[in-house]
Formats: structure tokens, sequence, C-alpha cells
């Protein structure tokens, strides 16, 4: 490590502390403070990224640094949250550079200035390994609102934020060398697919209607046919997708008109970060409307149904798919 880089004292006070929030104390201290609005309860979700795992260590700094942001904040989305604040753990490989800092903060920073939410505290260490980033998000809701996972009920109405696949096809175009099927897309509709892969959109807006009129909600990190299968778990319960209702971008859509057998990474497929809730069938309308009156529409694709083991995906033909292994897992 050259010994003109800064210690980590001087890295904290000109990368970090410009982006500290109220309670942070300029980012001097090893603790912040935070006081839930009046009203409100805080939530808590936690998730880290490490390179060669949820990102390519080539990845554009700030594009990482957004990631970031946009997993954790979208947890907090599917709970109904607003953002507070971010704790920061940050393990840099011994190969870093102060540009690559720079970019990564100032990504760091514009995540947080759109989604809202400030830096309070973390740490900064070196790694023994590949950059690993660590990201605590405080949201808080009204007290007693977070929609939690696993409350959905039979017979109500499965629906879906934004669109689904464009990540899982965008890792497959990013991969070098990239998928054969991404050539007849054109640059556009490449582009558009990888940019889903870089950087996840929580619905934040989404927030208040979720409480309103949400049974059960989550985000889709792990792919669609996984995650349903985690929120509906136990209890009887299972689900029947009608495929042709998915929602698919247009360069999603004209990746599997080439392609019909990548429907199944669509389905299958992570880093979706799109809201999945459970709606009861008599105030899904008003939910709906709420949804495109805020910019964000739901798309209703299923039904939760009684019975046990795998999601059910019917295509517009009738035929009847399951997946065995719909989710991402670490281990």
């Amino acid at each position: 490590m050259s010994r003109d880089r800064p210690t980590e004292d001087g890295l904290i006070a000109r990368f970090f502390a410009p982006l500290a929030g109220p309670g942070a104390d300029g980012m001097r201290d090893d603790a912040a403070t935070l006081t839930p609005s009046p009203g409100c309860d805080l939530v808590l979700t936690a998730d880290a990224i490490v390179a060669g795992v949820h990102f390519f260590p080539d990845d554009p700094p700030a594009s990482i640094a957004r990631k970031a942001l946009g997993v954790n904040f979208s947890d907090l989305a599917a709970k109904g949250a607003a953002p507070r604040g971010i704790l920061l753990t940050l393990a840099l490989p011994d190969d870093w550079t102060e540009s690559w800092l720079a970019a990564f903060a100032a990504g760091l920073g514009d995540g947080l200035a759109d989604f809202g939410g400030a830096l309070l505290g973390g740490d900064t260490v070196r790694a023994a390994g590949p950059l690993s980033i660590g990201v605590t998000a405080l949201g808080e809701v009204p007290t007693g609102t977070m929609v939690r996972r696993m409350t959905a009920r039979v017979g109500d109405v499965l629906c879906v934020s934004g669109t689904i696949g464009d990540a899982a096809l965008g890792l497959a175009l990013r991969r070098s060398p990239p998928a054969d099927w991404g050539a007849p897309l054109g640059e556009e509709a490449r582009a558009a697919l990888i940019d889903r892969y870089w950087h996840p959109r929580p619905r934040l807006g989404l927030g208040p209607l979720l409480r309103h009129y949400a049974r059960a909600s989550m985000d889709i990190s792990d792919g669609l046919a996984g995650d349903l299968a985690k929120m509906l778990a136990g209890e009887g319960r299972c689900a029947e997708i009608r495929v042709a209702d998915v929602p698919l971008s247009s360069a999603a859509a004209a990746a599997v008109a080439l392609r019909p057998d990548l429907m199944e990474t669509v389905l299958t497929g992570g880093d979706d970060y799109e809201i999945l809730c459970a709606v009861p069938p008599d105030v899904l309308d008003a939910c709906r409307e709420e949804a495109r009156a805020v910019g964000l529409p739901l798309r209703a694709i299923g039904t939760v149904t009684s019975g046990e083991g795998a999601p059910v995906f019917v295509a517009a033909n009738g035929l009847r798919t399951t997946f065995g292994a719909g989710s991402f897992s670490h281990f």
C-alpha cells in the first residue's frame, strides 16, 4: 500500500464525512444517534455485496455504491418504510485507489440524495480478500404498520411493481463473453438491461400504499419464483402465476422473443429489486389506482391458493411449470 495514501481517519474525513447526517457528528465519533420521528417505529435491515459475487470488480465504482444502497433500501421499501440513514462497512483490497474511492463516495452521495437518508457511521478496513461493502439501512414507519413478508392469505392477489427479469438478462450480457443472444437486440436494449443490473431502483414511493393495502410484501432479490416460494412457505399456501401477466420491459420482451427459453431466466433470475405484494381482492383496484398515481404501477400476476409445494407458473397455452431451484442462494 502506498505511503501517500490517507490514513483511515483522513480517508473518512475526505470521502465520507461530507455525506454525514444529523447525529453523526461529522463522522468524528465511534457511534451516532438517531431519534425516530414521533409515533414511528424504526425498521432495520442489512445486506452486504461482495466483488465477484454480487458485482464485477471492474464495474463503475459509482454504480457499485448505488447498488449497495439500492439493495438495502429495496428491503425498506417492501416494508413500507422511509429511509432515515445508513451505516457503511467498507472492506478495501490492497489495490484500491483514491480515484476509485472518490467515485464510489460520489455515487453514494448521489444515491442518498435520490433515495433519502444520510450516512450515520460505519467502518473502513483492509480486506484480506475481495472488495466487500456492507450496509445497514435504517428506516421508519408509523407505529405498528410495517408490512410483514409471510402474512398473505389464500385468495389474495399477487402483484409486482416495475418489470421482471431485466437484471438477470443484464448479468448475462455483462459476463465475458456476453450472451450470444444480445447482439441482435441492439445497443440500446443491451444497455438498458445492463443498467438494471448495475442500478437497482428501490420502489420507496410505494411505501404508504403498501402499508394501507398490502397484506404481505417483500422485495424480489433472488428471483420471482424463489422469493414467492419464501413468501408462501408453510401454512398450506401456494400460488398460481399467469406467465403472460408477468411484466416485461421492451428489452426483455425482445430477448425472450429471440430465445423463448430465456423466460426461465426472467422468472428465476435475481436482482430485480421490485416489490412483490399480496393484496386482498376487495381493495385491489384502489391499491393499483394509487400506485398508478405515484407513477409506480402494480401488475396483478396471480393468486394465493391453498396447497403445498412450489408456486405454479401457468403459460398462455395452459402448460403448468414449477421451479425446484428458483432462488439464488449463497450456500
